[in-house]
């Protein structure tokens, strides 16, 4: 079962999709892709794994390249976050673009039994962004359109209230 959940930042995706895994059975992954490369991510890293420990997920901390993960297949894998995951594969050194992503999220798709996805809406803003900004945006909006043409479940969080796009919830 792949389910994505959609929304902007301080919607309360990730707290929604945190309740939504730990209502699954049975073996719960929190797939992280923040890569702290400072004082102030590595806290909020730390801050992060705080929050869930009382969750009962097992943490794998994979920034790059998914498809080199190994899963368990029983495994209800929480991936938190696509922006990040698809920001480290564009930007960083070691970084294979969004084929890399592509292969990542086929593999843990594939290899798990249930997979839960969060991701940003970015194009709300009615900003003027620069030519890098948009392709990273319109790259994002590619993957979020791709994911949820596959979903079971897409759900769109509002100020912490589940919009359900496709699919029921549980």
């Amino acid at each position: 079962m792949l389910t994505i959940v959609i929304g902007g930042a301080g919607s309360g995706k990730s707290a929604f999709a945190e309740k939504h895994v730990c209502m699954l059975p049975g073996r719960k992954i929190y797939l992280a892709t923040m890569l702290p490369r400072d004082g102030e991510s590595r806290e909020r890293v730390r801050k992060h794994r705080a929050q869930r420990v009382h969750l009962g997920f097992e943490t794998l901390e994979r920034g790059l390249d998914l498809a080199g993960a190994e899963i368990p297949a029983d495994a209800n894998v929480l991936l938190e976050d696509l922006s990040n995951l698809l920001a480290n594969e564009m930007y960083e050194t070691a970084g294979g673009g969004m084929d890399s992503v592509h292969r990542g999220l086929e593999h843990l798709i594939t290899s798990c039994e249930k997979l839960t996805v969060v991701t940003n809406e970015v194009f709300s803003g009615g900003a003027d962004y620069d030519p890098e900004s948009l392709r990273y945006m319109r790259a994002l909006a590619d993957l979020n359109r791709w994911l949820a043409a596959r979903a079971d479940l897409a759900v769109e969080i509002v100020c912490g209230l589940p919009n359900v796009l496709k699919g029921k919830l549980p």
